[in-house]
């Protein structure tokens, strides 16, 4: 789309986000950025909201790129801060579901997103309102908001203690009623879920909503009715194989904005994180608001190659180097 010159870069790193070796990552970002003549500030959050403190003060101090290292928590916290800013986002996805670098094309290794940064490419994104809630992904009531609540207490985080998360949950999981107020019509629901999707995906390439697109003014809120033991697995290899929308269980439409309300407050899942919020949400679109540094389209041939750097990526996180 359009091309950012990078002076100045400040790189926020969560260090308990359960990113491989940040130290090692550290050191990756500071000597690309020292080789190509970049000013780097690399600082580390230490509480929670600290990255919002930290992004405050890269805009005061000038730069001209923040880039997030952590997972689609991390990524919220400073992307939501630099929304109708010059600022650009540039994404290092170490977390466990990476739904915004992956929606983005953003490969998933240290030096493959950083050469995204370097590219210069810069798109412009649409962003999301929950009641006060900012979101890139999704925002989502029902069995999704209450699978958010038991991820966020493990202490290991994963696609495998997602899944057994969900197992567990939908044991016991009751769909509720809610009402929605979309393009002007009254709707009442018995669901599972209701996700309001600005990107197609939850992460993982787990793709609740396989049409949605983020650059197009609009959400796409996706109900997910009751169903039983028998549609889980059709259901699961819609969800990953992007032909969700085919279920019979399934309703999807595409608006402006959203009005769901539920028959008492509680939760709902941010970008995958839990927040209390009240039974009536408020859901719109804050259009074109976020520039973010993406892919340009690739090769064949580039295309391998990004994929060979993140298996080398993935190993060379996890193993101890070698002296």
């Amino acid at each position: 789309m359009m091309q950012k010159e990078l002076k100045k870069i400040y790189a926020i790193i969560n260090p308990i986000s359960g990113i491989g070796s940040k130290d090692r990552i550290q050191e990756v970002i500071s000597s690309r950025c020292i080789s190509k003549g970049i000013t780097v500030n690399i600082v580390h959050t230490e509480y929670a909201g600290h990255a919002t403190d930290l992004t405050k003060r890269a805009i005061a101090d000038d730069a001209d790129c923040v880039i997030a290292v952590g997972g689609d928590g991390t990524i919220n916290e400073i992307a939501r801060n630099l929304l109708h800013s010059d600022v650009v986002l540039g994404i290092i996805p170490k977390g466990s579901g990476n739904g915004l670098a992956r929606e983005l094309n953003i490969p998933m290794d240290v030096r493959s997103s950083l050469d995204v940064v370097f590219s210069n490419h810069v798109s412009v994104i649409d962003a999301c309102k929950a009641n006060d809630n900012i979101f890139f992904c999704t925002c989502g009531v029902g069995f999704d908001a209450a699978i958010s609540v038991e991820f966020a207490k493990e202490k290991r985080r994963g696609s495998l203690t997602y899944v057994k998360d969900i197992v567990e949950k939908y044991l016991d999981y009751k769909p509720e009623v809610y009402e929605l107020h979309i393009n002007d019509d009254t709707l009442t629901e018995q669901a599972f879920l209701i996700a309001c999707a600005n990107a197609s995906q939850y992460g993982n390439n787990a793709y609740i909503a396989p049409n949605a697109d983020i650059s197009d003014g609009k959400i796409d809120v996706t109900i997910l009715s009751s169903f039983n033991t028998l549609d889980i697995g059709p259901l699961a290899i819609q969800l990953f194989s992007k032909t969700i929308d085919k279920n019979s269980k399934i309703k999807t439409y595409r608006t402006g904005k959203a009005r769901i309300v539920r028959q008492k407050e509680g939760v709902m899942n941010i970008d995958g994180e839990p927040v209390m919020t009240t039974k009536d949400i408020e859901v719109s679109v804050i259009s074109s608001s976020l520039k973010v540094f993406t892919p340009t389209n690739l090769t064949f041939a580039e295309d391998v190659q990004r994929r060979i750097n993140e298996i080398y990526g993935f190993f060379e996180d996890r193993l101890p180097r070698l002296k």
